[in-house]
C-alpha cells in the first residue's frame, strides 16, 4: 500500500512554493477573462506582476461574510464562476443563503486526500452521514471517498435507528459525518443492541474534535481524523495519523492574515485563513474564510511537506455593537494604520454599570502621551465613537487572533 495519496505531497516546499507562484498568473488571467466578478474586481491588476507572497497580498480580499451581498446583486453565484451556470454539475445553498457551484470531474471537491490520509482503502464501505441535503458536505466526502474506490452508503442525517440498522447490516469499514453524530450512532447501537463494530476509521469534520471524543472512539475500536473543509473551497486542510496538525491540500494556496485586513501575519501568529483556489470553474482569489488559525512551524512527521494549520481557533469576524453602533476588525486596522508606532492592537469591549466602554489596547515601545492622544482621537474618528487608548508591553497581547475582544456579560 502506497504511503501517499501521490508524490505531491512530498515535494520540497520551496518546489510546491515556486509550482504555485508559476501558475498563479495564468489562473488570475483565467479569472479576470472568465469571471464577471473577478474582471471587475482585479480590473487593474497585471496577472504577470502576481509572482511572489509580496505581490499576492496586494490583491484585494473576497470575504465569505459578503457572499450574501454580491450574490444578490445578480446571478446566484455573484458572477464568481468562470463557466456558465448551466455548464455546473450542482448548485448548493448554504445558510445565509449563499450559493456554492459544484463542477464537473472526478473528485472535485478534493477531499480523497484526506480521506487516503485518514487510512480509507480501495473497497471500504463508507458510511456518510454528512448531509446530501441543500449543502455540499455529502456530496464532497461521497465523490473523494468514489475516487478512492470506496463504495457508499448515502445516509445523510437523522435517523439514527435506521442508520445503525444499515451498519449492522451492510458492515461499513469506514465513517465519515460529525463526530457528535458518530457518537450518537454508538450510543444508539448500545441502546439497541445493535453491532457497529465494523467501522474502524472514521473522517470527521464540521465541529471541534475534542481530545477526550476522540479517546472514546479509540477505546471503541475507531481511528479517528479530522477534515477541514467549506462549502466553498472543499478540502482545505486534513489531518494525518501524525495527528500534528492539519496539512494545507495541494490545491490550495494559503496565507494567514490579520483579522479585518488583507495583511499576512508573521508565522505562528493566529489570524483569518485566507485560501487562493486554483479550481478553473469556481476561481477563488485570496478567499477569506472567516476561520482563524495559525501556521505551524516544521514540518509533519508523516513524511508529507505542506504548510500546516494549527486547526480551528475560532471566527475572524469579530464585529460587535457598542451604544448601538458597530464596530468592525476593520476599522480596528484602519486606526492602526494611521499610527506607525502600533505594533499590534486589540479593543476591549467591557461595560461599566450598564455603559458600553471602548480601551484599544495597542504594543508600541513609544510611551509619550501625545501618541495615546493620538490615538484617542484617531478612535473617535473612525468609530465616531469616544474610547480609550492604553499602551502595553510588546509581545505581551494574546497570540488568539481576537482585534475585538468583547467582555461584556451577555
Amino acid at each position: 500500500m502506497n504511503e501517499f495519496f501521490d508524490n505531491s505531497e512530498t515535494r520540497d516546499p520551496e518546489e510546491r512554493e515556486r509550482a504555485l507562484f508559476v501558475a498563479l498568473p495564468d489562473h488570475i488571467q483565467h479569472a479576470k477573462g472568465n469571471s464577471q466578478y473577478f474582471n471587475k474586481l482585479l480590473r487593474e491588476v497585471r496577472p504577470q506582476d502576481i509572482t511572489n507572497r509580496t505581490s499576492l497580498a496586494k490583491l484585494p480580499i473576497t470575504r465569505k461574510s459578503d457572499l450574501v451581498n454580491i450574490q444578490s446583486e445578480g446571478t446566484p453565484l455573484g458572477g464568481l464562476n468562470a463557466i456558465s451556470i448551466s455548464e455546473l454539475r450542482r448548485i448548493f445553498q448554504s445558510p445565509g443563503p449563499t450559493y456554492d457551484a459544484e463542477g464537473n470531474g472526478t473528485d472535485w471537491w478534493g477531499t480523497a486526500r484526506a480521506l487516503f490520509a485518514a487510512g480509507f482503502q480501495k473497497g471500504d464501505i463508507v458510511h456518510n452521514s454528512f448531509s446530501y441535503h441543500f449543502t455540499p458536505a455529502g456530496v464532497m466526502l461521497e465523490t473523494g471517498a468514489s475516487a478512492l474506490g470506496c463504495p457508499v452508503f448515502p445516509a445523510g442525517v437523522g435517523n439514527s435507528e435506521l442508520q445503525v440498522q444499515a451498519i449492522q447490516n451492510i458492515k461499513p469499514k469506514a465513517y465519515v459525518g460529525t463526530p457528535s453524530f458518530l457518537k450518537i450512532l454508538i450510543e444508539k447501537s448500545h441502546e439497541l443492541n445493535r453491532d457497529t463494530s465494523s467501522i474502524k476509521k472514521a473522517c470527521v469534520g464540521g465541529e471541534a474534535l475534542p481530545d477526550e471524543l476522540r479517546q472514546y472512539f479509540e477505546t471503541r475500536g475507531v481511528r479517528c481524523t479530522q477534515i477541514y473543509a467549506s462549502a466553498d473551497l472543499g478540502n482545505i486542510a486534513y489531518e494525518s495519523k501524525a495527528r500534528e496538525g492539519l496539512i494545507v491540500d495541494e490545491r490550495l494556496l494559503i496565507e494567514i492574515v490579520r483579522p479585518g485586513t488583507g495583511h499576512p501575519v508573521d508565522e505562528g501568529e493566529v489570524g483569518e485563513v485566507v485560501a487562493t483556489l486554483f479550481r478553473s470553474e469556481y476561481p477563488l482569489i485570496r478567499f477569506a474564510t472567516g476561520d482563524l488559525s495559525a501556521i505551524l512551524p516544521g514540518r509533519s512527521p508523516c513524511g508529507r511537506t505542506n504548510v500546516r494549520l494549527a486547526g480551528w481557533m475560532g471566527r475572524a469576524d469579530q464585529t460587535t455593537k457598542v451604544k448601538g453602533m458597530f464596530v468592525h476588525p476593520a476599522q480596528i486596522a484602519q486606526i492602526v494604520s494611521r499610527h506607525a508606532e502600533i505594533k499590534k492592537a486589540r479593543l476591549v469591549v467591557s461595560a461599566n454599570q450598564g455603559t458600553d466602554m471602548m480601551n484599544l489596547k495597542f504594543e508600541s515601545d513609544q510611551t509619550s502621551e501625545s501618541l495615546v492622544s493620538e490615538i484617542i482621537n484617531s478612535i473617535h474618528a473612525v468609530c465616531k465613537l469616544k474610547g480609550h487608548a492604553e499602551r502595553v508591553d510588546l509581545k505581551s497581547l494574546p497570540n488568539d487572533g481576537k482585534v475585538i475582544d468583547d467582555i461584556r456579560q451577555n
